[in-house]
């Protein structure tokens, strides 16, 4: 039987039933990018040879979760404790034996939501270790790459998880991009649907990160408004210590009012010698 292929630079993992890929579909897209080797494909085990994870917790009850050395897009994902049954929030590539005994030691996975397709990554192989359904958004299922038997792909604009979490779709960076926003600890875990940058006051926002191509102003007073409604003083971003602490909503605000100007204002005129 033919071992299911994962892209090694977006971390995606195909379907194994039509055999290694002639490409990702994923980096063909113009959000995302050929490796500059050209397309190269690994396995889990293969993943696992040469990889671990590493686990921190970065907040009361959330747990991350991250390749070491950096595989793929290098995102993180965080398990959120609830009482009323863990959220992984977004995926990566390297699930082990130790990862699962980590993860079963924190109380497992009650469900999987995942920000956008960048990070689907092996969602397939962590629903089943775990028994988790996984939540997208219906806009963004063409670009599941695997059959995910337990996938749910909910419609509209937010989606309820439990008493105190909420998915929002934000739209932008892909159609069906959501965030998750925790009640019970006022935070917003946002992958790099709002990004949190180097200087971790400010949050931006792009239609590409790697390939440069920023948003239209619509889309992002889009993302703004979808946020408006929830009150937030942290974020949690995608990368390991990217993460915004305290006065988050204001931070949302004022970011996409620098970026507005920004594509607003026109260059300053350069006088001639």
């Amino acid at each position: 039987m033919t071992t299911p292929s994962i892209c090694v630079t977006c971390g995606t993992q195909y379907s194994a039933v039509a055999g290694v890929p002639d490409r990702c579909a994923v980096c063909g897209d113009e959000r995302q990018y050929v490796g500059l080797d050209g397309q190269e494909w690994t396995t889990l085990e293969g993943l696992r040879r040469g990889h671990r994870n590493g686990f921190d917790e970065v907040g009361e009850g959330v747990l991350s979760i991250h390749a070491q050395p950096k595989f793929g897009i290098g995102q993180r994902c965080l398990l959120v404790k609830s009482p009323e049954g863990n959220v992984l929030w977004d995926c990566i590539s390297l699930l082990d034996g130790e990862t699962v005994e980590r993860v079963r030691a924190w109380g497992g996975i009650a469900a999987i939501a995942i920000s956008h397709p960048h990070y689907y990554s092996t969602m397939a192989e962590w629903s089943e270790a775990f028994g988790a359904p996984v939540l997208i958004h219906e806009a963004d299922k063409e670009w599941v790459m695997r059959d995910v038997p337990r996938l749910e792909c909910w419609t509209g604009e937010t989606r309820q998880l439990n008493s105190a979490m909420t998915l929002i779709r934000c739209g932008g960076h892909f159609e069906g991009a959501q965030v998750m926003h925790d009640a019970s600890r006022r935070a917003l875990f946002a992958g790099d649907v709002i990004q949190v940058v180097p200087d971790r006051r400010w949050v931006s926002f792009m239609r590409s990160y790697p390939n440069y191509i920023p948003l239209a102003p619509a889309a992002v007073r889009k993302i703004v408004d979808a946020v408006d409604p929830f009150e937030f003083d942290d974020i949690y971003g995608a990368w390991p210590k990217f993460e915004v602490r305290g006065d988050a909503k204001g931070a949302v605000r004022r970011s996409a009012e620098r970026y507005l100007r920004a594509l607003r204002d026109p260059e300053p005129e350069v006088s001639s010698c």
